[in-house]
């Protein structure tokens, strides 16, 4: 089994930055990772993936250039660093691993995840 938390959600004020942390623990094992979020009302969303190796990324369109995904294997650690944050970006944002090393973007795709943590961006 694998354990995913979340950290470094807050309130922030729109045009500032957060980073959210995710920590892997358990039976990790050569997958992919992701990101995604879920507003109130509305479906849980891809935001992010990023590849075992860290070579390939992909973004939804409405964070490219904005947010960066990154990953350090030997700490079994993945990162969000979100910037130009928006209140559109106000949502509980999860982490995700897949079985499989190459980036998916569908959360079916994704067996385990984290609680979540809470992003509020005020106007």
């Amino acid at each position: 089994q694998v354990r995913l938390v979340e950290s470094g959600g807050g309130l922030v004020q729109a045009g500032g930055s957060l980073r959210l942390s995710c920590a892997a623990s358990g039976r990790t094992f050569r997958s992919a990772m992701g990101w995604f979020r879920q507003a109130p009302g509305k479906e849980r969303e891809f935001v992010a993936a990023i590849s075992w190796s860290g070579v390939s990324t992909y973004y939804v369109d409405s964070v490219k250039g904005r947010f960066t995904i990154s990953r350090d294997n030997a700490k079994n650690t993945m990162d969000l660093q979100m910037s130009s944050l928006k209140p559109e970006d106000t949502a509980v944002y999860y982490c995700a691993a897949a079985q499989v090393a190459t980036i998916r973007m569908s959360s079916n795709e994704y067996p385990y995840w984290g609680q979540g943590t809470q992003v509020t961006v005020s106007s």
